[in-house]
């Protein structure tokens, strides 16, 4: 009943602002304490004290009963209507629901002292409130009060801890989700791109080619050209041009041979020039087309040459970009381990990896350092549940690079066997994790970050799932260097 119930519990106590009504009878309070959860039994005596001390509240549909952080002092037994609660970062969705015949409130024995909530009536709310300052006489007159607030406590904390857990699950599926639609929209859209190029492109490449092959090149002239094409092909490959990675270079080439292109005749060159400008031709090869043909041949068959190279082009970027969206798929399948057994052989460095496919969107000014080492074990692992933790670890050493503004931000993977257990490490080169706070980070609902930013579960479900695998995670910081180490055994036999 700790610091889960102190500081998270959402509580539903009428505040004393709100307007007082003629109270209802004696008796009819007692009736409707009867349908309260855990009251069924009570004898009227102990009833009546209840109705006797509690003073009758009212609150009409939609009023704010208590705000979140206002000081809690009351408990509340709702005998008619619902009291919703709401709670950042859930906005208009209720965090809690308080129904009639329920307890509520601060209860005895409790040590919350403010609201988690924004609380707010549906319909008319009607109930009986007790200040603390009676539970010490209420657990003398109505002794049942204590086993139940008891359990009443104990229920609030594990739903309250059940619902943080799912808020949390549902934020890393929103990460998750994001960063996958960042991954798959950057090939998808080229791929896109090309595909709808490629037509036009080929629609020209076919027009040039007919009025190409409706010029009657004589033998001789044929021979020439394709001796001529099956030279230059060697040199169509744009990685290997050293003077290719300059883009101001390439743009004087493209003008240097769209020049050249319209001396010659070239209708267009514009179209074609960008495509050999990203290639390994010369001019002097061009010139050696212009000896080959006649001058009416020569537009035209460069003019087709030219298409059918852009098409290639586009054809191999659409090749790559379904290769790109294909990795991702496999790796989102990896990553979750989709249609596998609950407990496989992992490969860890493998699932690394395809952690950091998963988080690629924020990797782009982060410098990855890979240190597995080769005789790295596989262990029998809950793979899906392992896969939280290495995203639970690199997200979290990625929010502590966002604060560090010294570049580069480095990321750094290591593992390694030592002895029987399979130690994983997480490196970053951010600020470090405060001294006075580092005892406290695997706390449940603990969080250094802005409201709404997280929930302070990603460590504890971290250390959760790790101690179900019989591991155990530790945290090394200071300025500069934080390191989370993950030791797992490599035989996980009687494990699970």
């Amino acid at each position: 009943m700790g610091s889960a119930e102190l500081d998270l519990a959402p509580e539903t106590v009428v505040s004393d602002s709100l307007p007082s009504f003629t109270p209802v009878d004696r008796d009819e309070v007692i009736a409707r304490l009867r349908h309260v959860r855990g009251l069924e039994e009570v004898s009227d005596e102990s009833l009546g004290w209840l109705a006797d001390h509690g003073e009758q509240r009212v609150c009409q549909d939609n009023d704010l009963m208590f705000s979140t952080g206002e000081p809690a002092h009351e408990m509340f037994i709702l005998l008619d209507g619902e009291i919703h609660v709401r709670r950042l970062p859930t906005g208009p969705v209720s965090y809690f629901v308080g129904k009639a015949g329920q307890m509520t409130g601060k209860l005895p024995f409790s040590r919350m002292k403010t609201y988690g909530g924004d609380g707010y009536a549906v319909g008319r709310v009607w109930g009986l409130s007790f200040d603390e300052t009676l539970f010490p006489e209420m657990l003398q007159a109505v002794p049942v009060m204590a086993q139940l607030s008891v359990s009443l406590l104990l229920d609030r904390v594990r739903e309250v801890t059940r619902i943080e857990q799912q808020s949390e699950k549902l934020t890393a599926l929103g990460k998750l989700a994001a960063n996958l639609s960042h991954e798959l929209n950057n090939p998808a859209s080229a791929a896109r791109s090309a595909a709808n190029n490629l037509w036009t492109e080929l629609r020209t490449y076919g027009d040039t080619k007919y009025k190409l092959g409706a010029m009657h090149f004589s033998a001789e002239a044929k021979q020439k050209y394709m001796q001529w094409t099956q030279t230059i092909r060697p040199l169509l490959g744009a990685n290997d041009h050293p003077l290719l990675s300059d883009l101001m270079l390439t743009g004087d080439r493209e003008d240097a041979i769209s020049k050249w292109m319209q001396d010659h005749g070239v209708e267009e060159p514009w179209r074609f020039a960008p495509a050999l400008a990203e290639t390994q031709i010369e001019l002097h090869h061009l010139d050696a087309l212009a000896d080959a043909l006649s001058v009416e041949a020569l537009p035209i068959a460069l003019a087709s040459f030219s298409a059918g190279l852009k098409a290639e082009r586009m054809t191999d970027t659409i090749m790559d970009a379904t290769r790109r969206i294909f990795e991702l798929i496999t790796a989102i399948k990896d990553y979750s381990y989709m249609d596998q057994a609950p407990i496989q052989e992992i490969d860890v460095p493998q699932a690394l990896d395809n952690t950091l496919a998963m988080l690629g969107s924020r990797l782009g000014s982060v410098e990855v350092v890979r240190e597995y080492a080769s005789d790295t074990p596989v262990i029998n692992a809950y793979g899906g549940e392992l896969n939280q933790v290495w995203t639970a670890l690199i997200e979290n050493a990625l929010d502590s690079m966002d604060q560090c503004e010294s570049d580069p931000h480095i990321l750094r993977l290591k593992t390694c066997a030592n002895g029987s257990n399979l130690v994983v490490e997480v490196w970053d080169n951010g600020p470090g994790i405060d001294p006075e706070i580092r005892s406290r980070i695997f706390e449940p609902f603990f969080t250094t970050k802005p409201v709404g930013a997280g929930l302070g579960l990603g460590l504890d479900a971290a250390n959760r799932i790790v101690t179900k695998h019989r591991g155990v995670i530790t945290v090394d910081s200071k300025p500069g260097e934080t390191c989370f180490q993950v030791r797992l055994p490599i035989e996980q036999t009687g494990a699970y």
